[in-house]
Formats: structure tokens, sequence, C-alpha cells
């Protein structure tokens, strides 16, 4: 984080404008754990597994994301920064999933109380007057839905408001240097993918990363790059071509 955040700065004293987009799983679970909770998934039947967000998921979530996570982004990235969730100014609105089957804690039951959603709707006002006064907003879930604060993926999230906001790039850093064609090999990224790629090339989280960018570069994104967020200068780098970038060209992609 530290290396991204000095790398944000430095763009944005030179001009650039800056949204800053952030989930926090991690810090979620640890709050979780902290408050003697239980970390709960949920298995869809169709194999997809997510965090089970009820009420009390919920809560660590929030705490984890706005109260851990975001200040120490925002204080990163010097004294610009504005922190912000998606339910502030009604920034990020939602839809909440609807009931459904899924197997949790060994249970094949019909969940009713996750209050996870998908992104609806994305009101720029908010971001657009804090860049056009020389601020860098830092966005994160919750979103906003019809009765309160819904989870929603941070990846996704991302991708809505790089579209809304009709960006001219979209960096998605990750633990990885890019999609790899052999996991076990850091070297074998695949350097272009198509932006109608067939996800199922990659597994978990990073197949969600995958849907989310090559949907911002189908809507219009014109830069959309997975990067590795380890590297001294992830930004600057990607910019210059490190990664994988999303292109409307198809290329050959076998991923492992």
């Amino acid at each position: 984080m530290a290396n991204a955040c000095d790398d944000l700065r430095t763009l944005v004293a030179q001009g650039a404008e800056v949204v800053v987009v952030h989930g926090g799983g991690a810090a979620a679970d640890q709050v979780t754990v902290e408050l003697g909770r239980r970390k709960r998934y949920l298995t869809a039947r169709d194999g997809r597994r997510s965090r089970y967000t009820d009420a009390a998921a919920l809560d660590a979530l929030t705490l984890g994301i706005l109260g851990r996570v975001k200040p120490a982004i925002v204080t990163a990235l010097g004294d610009r920064a504005v922190g912000l969730s998606g339910v502030d100014g009604g920034m990020v609105k939602a839809t909440r999933n609807r009931p459904a089957r899924a197997t949790v804690d060994g249970r094949e039951m019909i969940v009713r109380d996750d209050l996870s959603g998908r992104v609806s709707e994305v009101d720029t006002t908010l971001p657009r007057a804090l860049l056009a006064a020389g601020f860098v907003p830092v966005v994160s879930p919750p979103a906003l839905g019809p009765d309160g604060p819904l989870n929603v993926d941070a990846d996704r999230f991302a991708a809505a408001l790089a579209i809304a906001l009709a960006a001219d790039w979209l960096i998605v850093l990750s633990n990885v240097p890019g999609l790899l064609r052999d996991l076990d090999d850091p070297t074998s990224v695949v350097p272009e993918v198509p932006a109608d790629l067939d996800v199922s090339v990659a597994d978990g989280r990073m197949r969600v990363k995958l849907q989310a960018a090559a949907a911002a570069r189908r809507a219009g994104v014109t830069n959309v790059v997975l990067a590795d967020g380890r590297a001294d200068s992830p930004i600057t780098a990607a910019r210059a071509g490190a990664g994988t970038r999303f292109t409307e060209g198809k290329p050959d992609v076998r991923a492992s």
C-alpha cells in the first residue's frame, strides 16, 4: 500500500486527477476475530464462494474498511485525500441480492439475511466536486441499498465508478504481476487479454477482478490494466506497460 500511495502522491503533484477505490476484507476478518465472531461464507450452487454478510458481518466489514483501512490510506496520501464510502451523498447505490439457496456451515439452506448486493447506480457529483477542488477521493464499499448499507465487491465498485466518471485509466492492483499462464511462474504474465475474455481462465478473486476490469473496458474505459500492487511504483509501472492490459483484440489466452 505504501508504494502505491507514494506513487499516487507523485502523480497528483504532477496534476493528475485520481480517485482511489479500496476494499478491506482482511481487516474485516481481523475485526471479526477480535469481536469473537466467526467468519462465515456462502457457497452457491454453481460453486462460487463469497462472504456471508449478515448484520454482524456487515458491522465488522464496515469497521474494518472505514475504521482501519481507509484512515491508513488517507493518511498515506496526504492532506488532500478525502475518505468516503459509497453511502456518502448517495454516491454508489446497489440492489440487494435476492434470497438464494446456498451452503452455509456445511448445510444447504435458503439465505434470506445476506446484506450483499450489486452496484446499480453511481452519482459522480461528489467525487467530481472534490476533484475540481484539488482533492483525492478515497472511496470504498459499502454502497447504499434501499434499506441501508450493502456490501458490494470492491473491484466491481471500482469499475462502476471508473465507467461513470469516464476515466482514462482503471488500474486494478493485486498481489500478483498480472494474469498468469502458470500460477507457479510469476514471469508468465499474459500481457494482453480481450475485453470479451472468457473469465473461466481464472479462479476465485482473480476471476472477479477480470470480470470487473473487462466490463470497464467494454464500457469505454480506454486503459484498463491488472497490475502488481507490490511493485515500487505500481501505478507508474502499469501505465508504462507492466501487468495485463485489456484490449479489443482477441489474443490467445491460456492461464492456469
